[in-house]
């Protein structure tokens, strides 16, 4: 596949697809001098693993950190940790790279990630108990859940030159958050009242933005101008999505969603709104099989599966148990109608197919307890063969297909995946889509152009 001049990477899964090391290695084949995050925030985990043993799980960096003369840009709708940064900029260091701070440019107008949006966005994760949603922790989706509803309190990274303004803003998310929790009580739990105290701390936002002050110093808040400069540069530009379609915020399987649009009409908004011209060349992210962290429908979950490596998936922290699944026809199907125009595939973790584990096709849905909804799904011979995305942002219809996928129980395939080629082919045969290129190890040495 040629170098294009704008190509994304779309993980059209639950996440964890592979858009770290994918997004290394098409920096090392392709002429790429910036990456684009272009959605998300601070909870995004793309790992890259380096031949010589390195590893490093980028969060805001761009994953082509490794390499010298790679950039990154964080686009408006990227939400900013800026202490989350500095961590990240020390774990680079330690593993040799000293000058991504150097390498990244910022939207002035990101929005910005605070300890109190943090310490909210976790309270509220507890108060829903069982009806957890799968919080990261982080604090993006409350971040962008307070913009929404306060817009004149939304402190944006360009602020954080501004310090009087930014403490002016800090005061009044304090107290509006604080204001929501005043009237629960969360001393049953040490970690829960940790975090209550953090809303009761008006100090906790004035050590806060003496760091992130000194972050926006080292990384100056750049204007569109600057920015659409970076990007029509010769060369390539590579957008690197966060998280996966099956979470996005209008298309995912809502409530376990994230507060961020993943899709490729995101991604080539960042060119139209820059005024940049050229078509971004959209391609999807795909593992040889399912998975996701924490909570929210799974059909083809299988604890058989659980015996595939999973070096940098863990089942502790905020997201909960990392979960395994077979390849699911009737996903695939939605991920392609959801995303659109795709160029073409990259698949990962092709070599679990030769470490034991029996890969099964789902080929549809037998439903429990009750009819199909009939809006939500196509039905061949009384099984679901496909889901329907909605048409506008419409929560009400991704709430009724989150409760289709929990009645629902796969219909698999006589026969296992026989082998790697066989499972590309089936997938091409699914999507129409080609598949570009595929991964069967951890690095940039183990992805390979397919054809």
């Amino acid at each position: 596949m040629e170098a294009p001049r704008f190509a994304s990477l779309i993980d059209l899964g639950f996440g964890d697809c592979g858009k770290g090391l994918f997004t290394d290695a098409l920096c090392r084949r392709w002429p790429v001098h910036t990456v684009v995050r272009f959605n998300g925030g601070a909870q995004a985990g793309h790992n890259v693993v380096l031949p010589d043993g390195r590893h490093h799980t980028f969060s805001q960096f761009g994953s082509g950190t490794f390499l010298p003369a790679v950039h990154t840009v964080l686009a408006r709708e990227v939400v900013v940790h800026p202490t989350a940064l500095l961590v990240e900029e020390a774990a680079l260091q330690r593993v040799g790279v000293r000058d991504a701070a150097e390498r990244l440019q910022i939207d002035a107008r990101c929005r910005v990630t605070t300890p109190y949006h943090q310490a909210a966005g976790r309270l509220r994760e507890w108060q829903r108990g069982q009806a957890a949603h799968g919080s990261c922790g982080v604090g993006v989706g409350e971040t962008v859940r307070h913009a929404l509803q306060r817009p004149e309190q939304v402190l944006r990274y360009g602020d954080l030159l501004r310090p009087a303004l930014a403490m002016q803003k800090l005061v009044a998310i304090r107290d509006t958050l604080a204001a929501e929790f005043e009237r629960y009580a969360f001393r049953c739990d040490e970690a829960q009242a940790l975090e209550a105290r953090v809303l009761a701390d008006d100090q906790v936002g004035a050590r806060w933005l003496a760091a992130a002050h000194a972050v926006a110093l080292r990384v100056a808040p750049a204007s569109p101008e600057a920015i659409a400069q970076r990007l029509g540069r010769g060369g390539t530009v590579l957008f690197e999505g966060a998280q996966g379609l099956l979470l996005d915020e209008w298309r995912g399987f809502h409530p376990h969603t994230t507060w961020s649009s993943v899709g490729p009409a995101a991604a080539q908004a960042v060119l139209d709104e820059l005024g940049l011209a050229g078509d971004i060349t959209q391609l999807g992210l795909l593992r040889s099989y399912l998975c996701r962290h924490g909570a929210g429908p799974l059909p083809t979950e299988d604890a058989a599966l659980d015996t595939l490596p999973e070096p940098h998936n863990t089942s502790d922290g905020w997201q909960g148990r990392f979960r395994r699944g077979h390849p699911d026809a009737v996903l695939l199907r939605y991920a392609i109608d959801a995303a659109g125009a795709l160029d073409g595939l990259l698949v990962s973790h092709m070599d679990a197919l030769g470490r034991g584990a029996e890969l099964r096709w789902c080929l549809s849905y037998e439903l429990m307890n009750g009819p199909a909804n009939r809006s939500v799904c196509v039905e061949q011979g009384g099984r679901v063969t496909r889901l329907v995305p909605s048409r506008d942002a419409d929560l009400i219809h991704q709430a009724a297909l989150t409760q289709l996928l929990f009645r629902a129980r796969p219909s698999y395939d006589e026969q296992p995946v026989s082998s790697a080629e066989a499972l590309l082919q089936r997938i091409e045969a699914i999507t129409s889509r080609p598949v570009r290129f595929t991964s069967n190890g951890p690095t940039h040495r183990h992805v390979k152009a397919r054809g």
